[in-house]
């Protein structure tokens, strides 16, 4: 097993409010809605969305790797636009990974745009670090959804406003 972290960052060109409440806070309900080819629906397992929410991700067949992931919400802050998410089940779990956790975090930039900053902490099965290519493939999902989530919010300026 070797522990491993890194980060990546995004700039969303959607105001921190806005994509906060629709990426975070109301995901669950929005992403199969603008995702369908790839998210069949999200289930809410346990809890209302804040921490210690369970969460399951239902794939299409477009995902090959996995059919479903299942993560708890560790914490959730309104106020500083940070979650923290553990992935317990699914995904990469038991494939490439003993163990796989997430911080989001959101900083508004000077431009009313947002930073997205991603810090991901995992074990893996074996001795072996994670490729370049592997976190790339750790993050892909989440990189799908921002960015549907951002074409959503753009086209559609009123909601979650």
């Amino acid at each position: 097993m070797v522990a491993g972290s890194f980060t990546r960052e995004h700039v969303s060109p959607v105001g921190i409010d806005r994509i906060w409440r629709a990426g975070i806070l109301d995901g669950h309900n929005l992403v199969p809605k603008i995702l369908p080819d790839y998210i069949t629906k999200i289930e809410l397992l346990e809890g209302d969305g804040g921490a210690g929410t369970v969460k399951k991700f239902h794939f299409t067949e477009a995902v090959k790797e996995f059919k479903f992931a299942v993560d708890k919400t560790e914490a959730l802050d309104n106020e500083n636009h940070i979650v923290k998410l553990s992935v317990i089940e699914g995904g990469f779990i038991g494939l490439r990974l003993k163990s796989c956790s997430f911080e989001i975090k959101f900083v508004a930039g000077s431009a009313g745009d947002t930073v997205e900053k991603i810090t991901v902490d995992h074990d893996t099965l074996d001795d072996t670090p994670l490729s370049a290519e592997e976190e790339d493939r750790v993050l892909a999902g989440v990189w799908i959804m921002t960015k549907a989530i951002e074409e959503h919010l753009l086209a559609n300026p009123t909601a979650y406003a």
